[in-house]
């Protein structure tokens, strides 16, 4: 009985601390490299690009778009305030879009720190990093 009370307890404990966690996300924003000749996107325009469904800027240029790992509060934050999927329904959107062969996930990195890295060595790059995260290596062209 007291394995089953104190599984109960511990499990309420992780579940309160998930919540919190959440809550207290830093918020996001999109970013370009500095150099790149795009200054603001919509909500719809980012959410196209990460989700495949636009390679381009408006102006026609290239767009890459670069995605962090679903184990980053970013990638929550953003997904929900962008594209308004979860980490299961991005991940079953993706399955049936490599699947049936109508696109390619973005690349992956696990943090900030190696988004802005990337961001910095290509102009066509875009990401999301906490707002906390800006250096002046990016411009903000979008914070939702």
């Amino acid at each position: 009985m007291k394995n089953i009370m104190f599984t109960q307890a511990l499990m309420i404990t992780i579940a309160s601390l998930s919540i919190m966690t959440a809550a207290n996300a830093d918020p996001i924003v999109v970013v370009v490299n500095t150099t790149s000749p795009v200054t603001k996107l919509d909500k719809e325009q980012v959410a196209n690009l990460f989700l495949g469904k636009s390679s381009s800027y408006p102006d026609g240029s290239a767009a890459v778009p670069i995605e962090q790992t679903d184990a980053t509060p970013a990638h929550e934050e953003f997904h929900k305030s962008i594209t308004e999927k979860s980490a299961s329904q991005l991940k079953s959107y993706w399955s049936k879009m490599i699947f049936s062969g109508k696109g390619t996930a973005p690349k992956e990195v696990a943090s900030n720190a190696e988004l802005l890295k990337l961001l910095a060595s290509n102009p066509a790059m875009i990401g999301y990093i906490d707002k906390t995260a800006v250096d002046k290596s990016v411009k903000v062209i979008l914070a939702p």
